[in-house]
């Protein structure tokens, strides 16, 4: 069996909350999405990075304001935010 590397290109949301690099008060750092759809209605999956305990999850884009760390903070679980590829 071959393995390959695959290239992941992270894209910024449309709104300022969703934009790669954007912070919000709990100090949830936004990491960007790669086209995986969200568990909310018309929403991507971003990869979410606690800036406190550096713990990764997924988040809807329109939870991205308003999220706590599911590790630290007692905040809700994440979602799958990357991609599944079939082989």
């Amino acid at each position: 069996m071959e393995k390959k590397d695959m290239l992941i290109e992270w894209l910024d949301g449309a709104d300022e909350n969703t934009e790669i690099g954007y912070f919000n008060p709990n100090g949830q750092q936004c990491g960007g999405h790669c086209g995986v759809e969200g568990t909310d209605n018309n929403q991507y999956a971003y990869k979410t990075e606690c800036t406190y305990c550096g713990y990764v999850y997924g988040t809807n884009g329109s939870d991205m304001h308003e999220r706590k760390c599911p590790q630290c903070q007692g905040g809700a679980p994440g979602i799958r935010y990357w991609r599944i590829v079939e082989k």
